[in-house]
C-alpha cells in the first residue's frame, strides 16, 4: 500500500472536502421531488416509467414516482408546462410538438422539452382473439370495433391513420391497455391495435388467459406504411410471446425520456449518468431497456438534448451535433 506524506494527505483530504462541498452546493438547486409522465396502467410506458422513477429516486435520494397519463403526447405538454419534471415520449409526437402541431395545443411550439436518453423502439402490432377468425389485416371486417389505447397516445394518433391507409373500416375506441384487453376478452372489441414496447403486459396477460392471434403486416402493407408514416421496419421476435411461432413483421418508432429544459444541469447530468451506467438495473425494470444505451442517442433528430445529458454523453465519447444541444 502506498504511503502518503502528511502534507499530501492533507491536500487530498482538503480537496475531497471541497469537492463534497461543491456537490452539495449543486444539489441544493435540485428539485425536492419529481414525477415521470408515463401512460395508462397495463402498458409498457407505465411499467418502464414507474420502475425507472423508483430507481432514480433510490439512486439519487430524491423523492419521485411515475404518474398515469394519456401517454407520449400528453407527456410532452406536461413537461413543457412544468407539471412533470420528466416524461416518456415517441419521436412522432415529439416532432409534432416542437413544430406546434400537437393535437393538445395546436399552434404552440413546445420549446421547453429536452431529450435525455433513448429507451426502445415502439412496435405497432395488432392482437385479436383466436376464435375471431381474424388472421391478417385484410381479415378485419368492416365496422370492426378497434381499441387504439388512450386518446392522443402514439397508438391513437398514428394507428387509425395507418389502418385507414390500408383500407380498413372500423369503429374507433379508446381506453387504457388493461381495460381494452378485458373488453377484447369479453367480446366488446374485435381488435386491439397496440403501439407499445414489447412485451406488452396486457398482451402477455391475455395470452395466458385465452388464445390470441398476433397479426403481422404483410410485405405490401409494410411498404405502404413506411412510405406514408415516420416509422421504420421492425421484427417482433418469436420469443416475445408464447403465441408467436416465428418473428412477426411490424413497424416501429423510437422512444426517448424527456426532461424540462429548465431543470438544473447537474441534476439531469446525474439522472442521465445513473441511467446510462446501470443498464442491468434498467433491464430489471423492463427487458425492453436492452436498448436503453448511449449508442442509440443517434435516433433522436427531433428534440434538443438537455445540456446536463449532453455533458455526460460528451464526457464518455459520444458526439452530439451542437445544433441538437439546448
Amino acid at each position: 500500500m502506498r504511503n502518503f506524506k502528511p502534507t499530501t494527505m492533507a491536500l487530498l483530504t482538503s480537496g475531497a472536502l471541497l469537492a463534497a462541498g461543491s456537490v452539495q452546493a449543486d444539489r441544493s438547486e435540485w428539485p425536492d421531488n419529481f414525477t415521470v409522465g408515463t401512460a395508462s396502467q397495463g402498458g409498457t410506458y407505465f411499467v418502464y416509467g414507474s420502475g425507472w422513477a423508483n430507481f432514480i429516486a433510490d439512486e439519487l435520494d430524491v423523492s419521485g414516482g411515475g404518474e398515469v397519463t394519456g401517454g407520449p403526447t400528453q407527456n410532452l405538454a406536461l413537461v413543457h408546462e412544468g407539471n412533470a419534471a420528466f416524461g416518456l415520449t415517441t419521436m412522432g409526437p415529439a416532432a409534432d410538438a416542437v413544430n406546434g402541431e400537437s393535437p393538445l395545443a395546436p399552434g404552440l411550439k413546445m420549446d421547453n422539452v429536452c431529450a435525455m436518453f433513448p429507451m426502445y423502439e415502439t412496435p405497432f402490432s395488432i392482437t385479436t382473439l383466436a376464435d375471431s377468425g381474424i388472421e391478417s389485416i385484410s381479415d378485419i371486417p368492416d365496422g370492426a370495433r378497434i381499441g387504439f389505447g388512450p386518446a392522443a397516445s402514439t397508438s391513437d394518433t398514428y394507428f387509425p391513420a395507418m389502418l385507414e391507409e390500408l383500407g380498413v373500416d372500423f369503429e374507433r375506441r379508446n381506453g387504457g391497455w388493461s381495460d381494452l384487453g378485458g373488453q377484447l376478452q369479453d367480446g366488446l372489441l374485435d381488435v386491439i391495435a397496440f403501439a407499445a414496447g414489447i412485451p406488452i403486459p396486457a398482451v402477455s396477460q391475455l395470452e395466458v388467459q385465452t388464445d390470441v392471434n398476433i397479426i403481422e403486416f404483410n410485405e405490401e402493407e409494410l411498404e405502404i406504411i413506411k412510405e406514408n408514416f415516420p416509422v421504420a421496419e421492425f421484427s417482433i421476435p418469436a420469443s416475445t410471446y408464447q403465441t408467436l411461432e416465428e418473428d412477426a413483421r411490424a413497424v416501429s418508432m423510437w422512444n426517448f425520456a424527456i426532461a424540462g429544459c429548465d431543470l438544473p444541469e447537474d441534476f439531469v447530468y446525474e439522472v442521465t449518468k445513473a441511467t446510462m451506467e446501470n443498464n442491468d438495473r434498467m433491464m430489471s425494470v423492463h427487458r425492453s431497456a436492452a436498448t436503453t444505451i448511449p449508442e442509440n442517442i443517434k435516433h433522436n433528430t427531433v428534440l434538443p438534448f438537455h445540456p446536463g445529458a449532453a455533458r455526460w454523453y460528451e464526457e464518455n465519447g459520444y458526439e452530439i451535433d451542437e445544433a441538437l444541444i439546448k
